[in-house]
């Protein structure tokens, strides 16, 4: 006897196949028929209206806390996500040095969120075991965090890592690998990311081979620096011999907007010279990180409570706002050429809670203090624990990213819990089918469930899932395509999306109509080539 039955789909398989209507069934955990289906069931679902699809794969979110604090998870199974990839850009809460906690909680609480008391874990593998403890309702897998690693080894210095400092970190991230991570993320845009050199990069990816372990990029520049950033990252991988994952590829600053096509130039040029390098994209035309990735980089040097020091003094400070004031050839100054009108608030303390969703440049004219002073004062008064949206795209990349046969969809949903986040946290899934397949038609159905399916569970070897294939995970999102829609928006940000039907997770029914069924199906994801110390 089967399980559960689901009767007379539109079934969209993950290949980018033509969809077909069908039956299917599931045992445990798994797809056991495919097609007419007259084996008996427990529960048999009517999706005669609905796409039978395999559930969603949100492969570069920041969730490593909220995971922890909220393991019902109903912002991402709301949206038909079944699989969070989280460990992106360098930063994670693991691994850490009790000497250098609070340094690491400090560089990634903006983005990650917080979790109170003490963090009982030290490697990745303990990270991993306390995340399996928390009986997630979704499936999560992670890499590695270089800027975890560099603050683990050596803290907040900007110089080149000794002898001595490349060992350890290669030594953690070999146990994280043997621990079931995909791969390595950097963050080369962010302190202490960023003060690493590309030959310092590249001898810690040498580890990665022999894990068939994926090196993920959020690259040094997005604006002015785009393409010799992208040049960078290549470089690193043809070097080693290491699959490349670009992390939501952009153009950031009017003066770049376009530029995205040559970037995707870029990778088909590496690509043909036998490189795997492939990248992904959000559907919005504004991204969301931490106010203090806006000032020069050497002011994070020793990290945020020596920046904040910098802030504080009045002749330092005359030097970061002259800086901040024009461009700059070594790294991207965004605020020149997006303006502080496209800086918003996003996430503050409650003192402060009245200036969420307000521009940089609103609070000045309100205030009537430069919005260089609001920002750095707003920074020391929040201890640098400032989120921010931040409206730097253009719609067009956008499009040209998404229709890329490089691309997969993700969200990069910051793991803050208060707030005005971004809206890509609760509407990535529903905005992208809504807009790019059903209004605008950029993308066709059998397209857009590859890119969110099969395309990144392949991508980050997470076994058998992102298809609709006999012996699968039943891993499943029912949705129906003429009413799925994201009802998040930047005013109103926390609000679920509609016409996600049902959502399985290891063959459990999960959601059924936005309602959490509080089942607790999901895995920790290792590498096949790894195992769970």
């Amino acid at each position: 006897m089967l399980d559960y039955v689901i009767k007379q789909g539109k079934i969209v398989d993950g290949t980018g196949n033509p969809w077909f209507r069908g039956d299917l069934g599931i045992v445990d955990n798994q797809i056991v028929e495919i097609g007419a289906v007259h084996t008996e069931a427990k529960q048999q679902i009517d999706a005669q209206h609905l796409v039978v699809s395999p559930g969603f794969i949100d492969g570069h979110s920041h969730s490593d806390l909220l995971l922890m604090n909220q393991p019902t998870s109903d912002i991402k199974l709301q949206q038909g996500v079944t699989t969070e990839v989280v460990g992106n850009c360098g930063l994670a809460p693991a691994p850490l040095t009790r000497a250098n906690e609070q340094l690491l909680r400090s560089y990634i609480e903006p983005v990650v969120g917080g979790r109170k008391g003490v963090w009982n874990w030290h490697s990745v593998g303990e990270y991993i075991q306390e995340m399996v403890k928390a009986q997630i309702s979704e499936n999560v897998a992670t890499y590695v965090a270089h800027g975890s690693l560099r603050i683990a080894a050596m803290g907040f210095e900007n110089r080149p890592a000794s002898v001595h400092e490349r060992q350890q970190m290669k030594e953690m991230l070999v146990e994280g690998l043997k621990a079931g991570a995909i791969g390595l993320s950097i963050g080369l845009l962010y302190s202490p990311g960023r003060y690493a050199s590309k030959e310092e990069i590249a001898d810690l990816c040498s580890v990665l081979p022999a894990f068939d372990g994926l090196l993920a990029t959020h690259i040094r520049g997005e604006g002015n620096n785009l393409l010799s950033s992208i040049n960078e990252v290549i470089w690193i991988a043809e070097r080693v011999g290491v699959r490349l994952q670009i992390s939501h590829l952009k153009a950031a600053g009017k003066r770049n907007w376009g530029l995205v096509v040559q970037a995707l130039e870029l990778i088909e040029e590496a690509r043909a010279r036998g490189v795997d390098v492939a990248c992904d994209v959000y559907p919005y035309r504004a991204g969301s990180t931490m106010l203090s990735t806006l000032l020069p980089p050497w002011t994070l040097e020793g990290g945020m409570q020596n920046c904040l020091v910098r802030l504080s003094d009045p002749a330092t400070r005359e030097v970061i706002k002259a800086e901040l004031s024009e461009e700059q050839e070594d790294w991207d100054n965004l605020v020149v050429s997006t303006g502080w009108d496209s800086v918003v608030v996003s996430a503050v303390s409650p003192k402060n809670q009245l200036l969420e969703g307000k521009s940089i440049r609103e609070i000045s004219q309100a205030v009537g203090k430069h919005p260089i002073d609001v920002a750095l004062d707003l920074l020391i008064e929040e201890d640098g624990n400032v989120s921010i949206v931040y409206y730097h795209m253009s719609d067009d990349d956008v499009e040209t990213v998404i229709q890329s046969h490089l691309s997969l969809i993700i969200s990069d949903s910051l793991g803050c819990e208060t707030g005005k986040p971004h809206p890509r946290t609760y509407g990535t899934f529903p905005k992208f089918f809504a807009d790019y397949v059903r209004r605008k038609k950029l993308l066709t159905l059998e397209q857009a469930v590859r890119k969110v399916t099969s395309y990144p569970a392949s991508r980050f070897n997470l076994g058998k899932r992102g298809l609709i294939k006999i012996g699968f995970q039943a891993d499943l999102t029912l949705f129906h395509p003429n009413l799925i829609e994201s009802r998040s928006s930047f005013e109103d940000p926390i609000n679920a999306p509609d016409g996600i039907e049902h959502v399985f997770v290891g063959g459990k029914p999960t959601i059924e109509r936005k309602k959490n069924l509080l089942a607790s199906g999901g895995e920790f994801l290792t590498c096949k080539c790894s195992k769970i110390i």
